[in-house]
């Protein structure tokens, strides 16, 4: 590009510079609106992301019942544990198997008393759950063969019962069962859907079955996969097994379901991915409002410089050359709105992140698009007005008053 013509562009910028400001305020508003709007999409889909894999590691959930759009499992024949074992031993790619089964109960210790829900399994659960025990220890070997009373506590019941004494060795009452607490769990907080990720207590599924369900079901069989890449592979051989085990024809639908945590990111996403290009979208219009207002500006330009643009043909300037000087006014106008509302943008995102609890996550493609996409705004908008100087008649442009 002439060096020239970008000096003649910059020195008619600042001749006019209020009106060339007020000028890119739409080119700034879209570019900015874009960025923050596209940079907390992908913040919210990261989050959501990371949420879901702190519920567990290659995780698969199996559950009674023969509807996956089902929120309970209804009527559906529970698991019994020589169906847990089948799984153990007959399904490979597996690092843990825990079986698990759960109830709404009132915790009481002393004065205090709390709702929550009482979990029984076995120390795997923590483990494929990603649960730490941050105070105290897990179940022995033994309290989980005998059933013995006692129970670990999530962090937000613990909180609710004991405050911010120790509850290690403390007898608490779950529902009809004085249990001993031996351990209490690492703090996960709330998930991406609102849930309370610590409002539980874990006793040993013996226990639970024995003394507070009165059954020796199974709720739910939470599996964990060796290796990521090893899911698919472990869900199809899972269903295998518990169709053979429990009499499912074949053609019949299950009467069990097999939950991949990965569907759920990927349905998320999705969703985040759709609403972030319409509101995308829809910031973008405020790009097209500021290049119909290059294209104003630029008109009026060259009518205040018809007298100008006479002169310059008459010592010899051709009409292309008079083309690219409007055209790259027009463009340096929309490039300059578009590095500003890059900044803006980075900043508002940045901020909206910071209050809405959700990653950082500026992607270079978005922002370098962005303020392409504003230097072809300009070149679109700005080529009619640039083209219309570069027709007059010099003779007649000498003229003009």
């Amino acid at each position: 590009m002439n060096p020239a013509l970008v000096g003649m562009a910059l020195a008619s910028i600042r001749r006019n510079l209020l009106r060339s400001a007020l000028t890119t305020l739409g080119v700034v508003i879209g570019v900015a609106s874009v960025i923050a709007m596209v940079t907390l999409g992908r913040g919210a889909t990261a989050k959501v992301t990371s949420d879901i894999s702190r519920l567990g590691r290659n995780m698969l959930i199996v559950v009674p019942g023969g509807d996956r759009r089902a929120s309970t499992q209804g009527s559906a024949r529970p698991f019994s544990l020589a169906d847990v074992r089948a799984v153990r031993t007959e399904v490979p790619f597996l690092s843990e198997v825990a079986p698990s089964a759960g109830a709404a109960a009132r915790v009481v210790y002393g004065n205090r008393n709390y709702g929550t829900g009482i979990t029984g399994a076995d120390n795997a659960y923590f483990r494929v759950r990603d649960y730490q025990v941050v105070l105290g220890r897990a179940f022995t070997e033994g309290e989980q063969r005998a059933g013995s009373p006692v129970c670990v506590l999530g962090e937000t019941v613990r909180a609710e019962l004991f405050g911010s004494g120790d509850p290690i060795g403390r007898t608490m009452r779950v529902s009809s069962l004085s249990c001993t607490v031996v351990g209490v769990l690492g703090s996960k907080g709330r998930s991406t859907f609102g849930e309370d990720q610590d409002d539980f207590v874990v006793v040993p599924l013996a226990t639970f079955q024995r003394r507070i369900a009165g059954t020796d079901t199974v709720g739910a069989i939470f599996v964990s996969a060796s290796r990521d890449d090893l899911t698919d592979d472990a869900q199809r051989a899972i269903e295998a097994v518990l169709r053979a085990r429990r009499r499912v024809h074949e053609g019949d639908e299950d009467d069990f379901i097999v939950r991949d945590l990965r569907e759920i990111t990927d349905v998320v996403s999705k969703v985040t991915d759709v609403l972030t290009t319409l509101l995308s979208a829809i910031a973008a219009v405020s790009l097209l409002v500021g290049g119909i207002g290059i294209m104003n500006i630029m008109l009026v330009s060259v009518t205040e410089r018809t007298r100008e643009i006479g002169i310059r043909m008459a010592i010899g300037a051709t009409a292309d050359e008079v083309l690219v000087q409007f055209l790259v006014e027009a463009v340096l106008i929309s490039s300059l709105g578009g590095l500003v509302g890059v900044a803006l943008g980075l900043l508002a995102s940045y901020a909206g992140c910071l209050a809405m609890g959700v990653p950082f996550v500026a992607g270079l493609d978005v922002v370098v698009g962005a303020f392409v996409f504003s230097g072809l705004v300009g070149v679109f908008f700005g080529y009619y007005p640039a083209r219309k100087a570069s027709r007059l008649e010099p003779i007649e442009a000498l003229r003009f008053e």
